[in-house]
């Protein structure tokens, strides 16, 4: 969010100096908002200060500013895919610590603010992340499924892998192996 709005400041410090030979005697005013952000504009307001421009003025074509815009339409249009890599279906895990890896992937990439959210027997385990490689700790010997799903920042969900059953064997304290 910050570097969209450093972006934006640029592009409005660059359009405002783009005075036509005309419009030299304007001047350039610069305050900040109530959340911080810099504002540069060519009215003058309560508290802004006047920018002093050490070089001529210059004509620029417009730029299109719609890219900073994207942000909350990024996904549309993109048609994400999950997949678990490890376990294998219907692996058989061996671990008496009751450790499971779990490993996916994404495509394409996932985009910034975007995590994968590891499920396990339909619930979530731990919270969402922005890695594909977890790994389960004390997990009980049994048949289990997992399922990623990829959320969005907002924690709408993008897309879901096809679940994984495995079996975890884990030494008994009763019976033995």
């Amino acid at each position: 969010m910050t570097t969209k709005w450093s972006i934006l400041c640029v592009f409005m410090v660059l359009g405002l100096s783009a005075f036509n030979a005309n419009a030299t005697n304007k001047s350039i005013y610069v305050w900040k908002d109530e959340n911080g952000v810099l504002v540069f504009s060519d009215s003058p307001r309560k508290g802004a200060e006047k920018v002093k421009l050490n070089s001529p003025a210059m004509s620029m074509p417009s730029t299109d500013t719609q890219i900073l815009e994207q942000d909350n339409n990024a996904n549309q249009g993109i048609n994400f895919s999950v997949a678990i890599t490890t376990p294998n279906q219907e692996e058989t895990i061996r671990d008496n610590t009751g450790s499971v890896h779990v490993t996916g992937q994404v495509s394409p990439r996932f985009m910034q603010g975007h995590r994968v959210q590891l499920m396990l027997d339909g619930k979530p385990y731990d919270k969402p992340q922005s890695s594909t490689v977890f790994v389960m700790r004390n997990v009980d010997r049994g048949a289990h499924q997992v399922r990623l799903r990829l959320v969005d920042g907002n924690g709408k969900q993008l897309a879901t892998s096809e679940p994984v059953t495995f079996y975890l064997h884990r030494r008994s304290v009763i019976t033995g192996p």
